[in-house]
């Protein structure tokens, strides 16, 4: 098993190296850009997101100065669109500052050693660092993914048990319609209705509509945090939930249906065995198999791509709205710092799954399936 885990941390280098290399070359042929961003920004084209611009005595406090004289003494053309009319050397400013004044290869590869080092640079449009702003939004990522990743497995996984238990009995009717609703109705829609609901909309004002904590929250005393978090994470984990637990529940009552079918199913109970030795001392460990299987990608969808919507409407500042909002700005640091870090995440919990395969599962081996 080490050596098997010792090829995946070897193999973790290249895949992350062609994610960054794909993902590097399609934004190289992307309209827009930074360059372009500022210069609608400077023509009064564009009310976005404002960037840190240098000029070549450092940071510009007299960054209107900067920008009246590229915009008075330009009578040049550009590849840049908006540019005409723009001097030349003011382009080449700007793209000195974000860094675009290096062949596209010599760009990618400084990008390369720098994240070896773990050097995510800075955003463009944010005065922090890209490693500091990840690490700023980490917390509300993590209460979402590990909050609606545990209930979701919580629920579905006795539920799914009990509706192969029960396979067309009444049960197992009305719990599929809800299940159906679930997997049909989107998360968004069901945070819509819980606000509405719950949260100061048309009915109830229960909870609070925005933020993972109150404003006060520093001062309050360790209980009272305790509660307020729970209070504010209560309707984006459950909108989560309701439009997550679907699929974990129709996967795991097939899983188990297929394999109480099976012979060995047969062959402990007519060795006696009670029927929940064979249910949860035989069946149980085959069937989870596939659960564990699909777990990491339930965890990553959930973790960093599920909750975007959530985050919006319930005002969490976390990671999936950081990277949202970092494609439209095209702000890049922070896109390809994402990128590398989710990814690199991405593959560390699939190697952990693996892992749990065995657990789960002595009879695997990973080893031996590659020799």
């Amino acid at each position: 098993m080490a050596a098997y885990i010792l090829r995946r941390l070897l193999l973790m280098v290249p895949t992350i190296f062609g994610i960054l290399l794909i993902s590097f070359t399609i934004v190289q042929f992307a309209p827009g850009g930074p360059v372009e961003r500022m210069i609608a920004q400077f023509t009064g084209l564009d009310d976005g997101a404002t960037a840190r611009v240098s000029g070549a005595g450092g940071d510009l406090a007299g960054g209107d100065e900067f920008l009246s004289r590229g915009l008075e003494a330009g009578s040049g053309s550009s590849r840049y669109r908006g540019a005409q009319g723009l001097d030349p050397a003011f382009i080449a400013e700007l793209e000195a500052q974000f860094g675009l004044d290096r062949p596209a290869h010599e760009r990618f590869f400084i990008m390369i050693g720098d994240y070896l080092r773990f050097d995510l640079g800075e955003s463009f449009y944010r005065d922090k660092s890209v490693i500091g702003l990840i690490l700023e939004k980490m917390p509300v990522s993590i209460s979402l993914g590990l909050w609606t990743t545990l209930l979701i497995y919580l629920i579905s996984i006795p539920l799914g048990i009990a509706k192969a238990v029960r396979d067309g009995q009444m049960f197992d009717v009305w719990t599929s319609a809800v299940v159906v609703v679930g997997y049909a109705v989107p998360g968004f829609l069901f945070a819509v209705l819980l606000i509405v609901l719950f949260a100061g909309g048309t009915f109830l004002d229960l909870f609070p509509l925005r933020g993972i904590v109150s404003d006060d929250w520093a001062v309050l005393s360790w209980p009272a945090r305790i509660v307020d978090y729970f209070w504010h994470i209560t309707l984006p984990v459950l909108a989560m939930v309701i439009s997550g637990f679907a699929t974990v529940t129709l996967l795991m009552k097939n899983s188990f249906l297929d394999e109480i079918r099976k012979q060995y199913v047969t062959t402990a109970r007519a060795k006696g065995l009670s029927e929940q030795q064979v249910l949860y001392g035989h069946v149980f460990r085959n069937a989870i198999i596939l659960i564990v299987s699909g777990f990491p990608g339930a965890f990553m969808h959930i973790f960093f791509t599920g909750s975007i919507l959530i985050e919006t409407i319930f005002s969490l500042d976390g990671l999936g709205l950081l990277s949202f909002q970092s494609i439209v700005n095209r702000d890049y640091p922070v896109v390809f710092g994402s990128l590398y870090i989710f990814s690199l995440i991405g593959l560390v919990v699939h190697l952990f799954a693996d892992i749990a395969y065995t657990w789960v599962d002595p009879r695997i081996d990973f080893e031996a399936r590659e020799a």
